[in-house]
């Protein structure tokens, strides 16, 4: 809603600048004939005394005519009303946008080892390892140097496959091959299937059938039906991307194999396919209209928004940075924990056991679960593990 907003506002704008426009571009055209007609007139004159006194007339018709034509109130108008609708637009953009977003920021203690390490990673998976470098030298993060290796590897990979240059990730695939396969995944066969069609389109039929005969073959017993399809192809060599087969030509496959082959070195080497500044960030863009309604809310009482440890409502969040299960409790509002277990009501509805102590007495007496009229005790409540 609030965006249409936006769009209809900058629309009204946009079409009295082209009104504004349009109407100096009138005045200037006709400021422009008026002058060339007096050059004319005087022009053809060829009587010097007449002429003097031609040119006196002509010059002072031309200043009456040019002081109508470039009257203020032929601009005043567009113009103003040009004025009136920016004034409005600026403000529809600042009810949406928030230009000032640090009322919704709180002081808050960091650890500097933690904040250095995130913004390391960051670096690395851009691939900005000069600037890592001088970060761990000042910064005093030795052990970061170790993870260097990791980022240029992936980073040598994903370079090659822009080029169709299979070689790097097929020697990275090679070397861990046993934890691919125990971990089912098929980037093994992906990778010959793109060597194929390769050499299919480049090579012809020859070299493609050579090159399945040493790699595809060990792999017929698990991809059997995908090894088929891939021989079949090659009855249609030079038309491949006309024909039942042109899936195998597309170039988006080489995209998917990278942020397969991406996805795998990651899990393997014990990190998150996002760096951690990113997600933050992303998490921190979303929730922020959230939070700065929020502020707005408790402007009145600055110091409250800057002692609170928790936020009083929940903050919805998409379903991408959900990275493991999490349960938040609907009456005290705290996420649970190993020391704060969710807990089952026979009802159904959960919540968490501090908030159970705290109506049941510490078990002494029976309670109303929240959400429903159903009552019930401690001891009929289960603990639930995610």
């Amino acid at each position: 809603m609030e965006l249409i907003a936006v769009q209809d506002s900058f629309e009204r704008v946009a079409k009295r600048r082209k009104l504004s426009s349009s109407k100096s571009q009138e005045i200037i055209i006709q400021v422009v004939y008026e002058i060339e007609q007096a050059l004319s007139r005087i022009q053809s004159s060829s009587d010097s005394i007449v002429a003097d006194v031609d040119q006196k007339t002509v010059l002072a018709e031309l200043k009456a005519k040019l002081h109508v034509v470039g009257s203020q109130t032929h601009l005043e108008g567009p113009l103003q009303e040009l004025h009136t609708e920016l004034t409005r637009y600026q403000k529809v953009l600042e009810k949406v946008l928030h230009p000032d977003i640090s009322m919704a920021c709180v002081d808050a203690d960091f650890d500097s080892h933690m904040i250095n390490q995130i913004i390391i990673r960051h670096f690395y998976s851009e691939a900005l390892f000069d600037i890592v470098d001088c970060l761990v030298k000042e910064a005093g993060e030795d052990e970061a140097i170790s993870l260097r290796l990791q980022y240029q590897e992936i980073h040598e990979i994903l370079e090659a496959l822009k080029s169709r240059d299979l070689g790097p990730a097929s020697k990275w695939i090679s070397v861990n091959q046993e934890r691919l396969r125990e971990s089912g995944s098929d980037l093994e066969l992906k990778l010959h299937k793109l060597q194929f069609v390769d050499l299919l389109q480049g090579k012809g039929r020859s070299a493609a059938l050579k090159y399945a005969r040493t790699y595809l073959a060990p792999l017929a017993s698990r991809h059997m039906n995908a090894i088929q399809r891939l021989l079949c192809s090659v009855l249609w060599e030079e038309r491949l991307d006309r024909s039942p087969y042109a899936d195998l030509a597309d170039p988006s496959n080489w995209l998917s194999f990278a942020e397969d082959v991406t996805r795998a070195f990651c899990s393997f080497a014990g990190r998150s396919i996002r760096d951690p500044l990113t997600v933050a960030l992303a998490a921190g863009m979303e929730g922020l209209p959230t939070l700065l309604k929020l502020a707005n809310v408790m402007a009145a009482n600055k110091q409250e928004w800057e002692a609170m440890n928790q936020l009083p409502v929940p903050l919805e969040l998409g379903r991408e940075f959900n990275f493991h299960p999490i349960f938040v409790c609907p009456v005290s509002r705290d996420q649970c924990s190993a020391e704060n277990p969710p807990m089952l009501l026979p009802c159904g509805h959960v919540l968490c056991q501090q908030s159970i102590d705290k109506m049941s007495k510490a078990g002494t007496r029976n309670f109303k679960c929240p959400n429903c009229p159903h009552g019930t005790s401690l001891s009929q409540c289960k603990q639930l593990c995610f």
